[in-house]
């Protein structure tokens, strides 16, 4: 391959990549967009289960714990990802 092909292969190459690493950004900023939805709610409920010294309704804690995985599989898919 000679060098002005090379240099063409490479700067189409170049150009393809960042488009798709600009969609890619986008995409993971939607994602992350709705885990911050979700962030307020788990923080609130564990919250709550730490600092309540009374007995804490099982059903709150079960919901708590779903919410927690979500974000944690979650945020492991965007890291896994970038």
């Amino acid at each position: 391959m000679e060098l002005n092909e090379l240099l063409e292969t490479l700067q189409q190459e170049r150009d393809e990549l960042k488009v798709r690493m600009h969609l890619a950004k986008m995409e993971l900023q939607d994602e992350w967009e709705e885990l911050e939805k979700k962030w307020p709610e788990f923080k609130s409920k564990a919250e709550a289960l730490l600092e309540d010294t009374r007995e804490v309704a099982e059903d709150v804690a079960e919901s708590a714990k779903v919410v927690g995985e979500e974000l944690k599989s979650a945020y492991q898919r965007i890291r896994e990802r970038l």
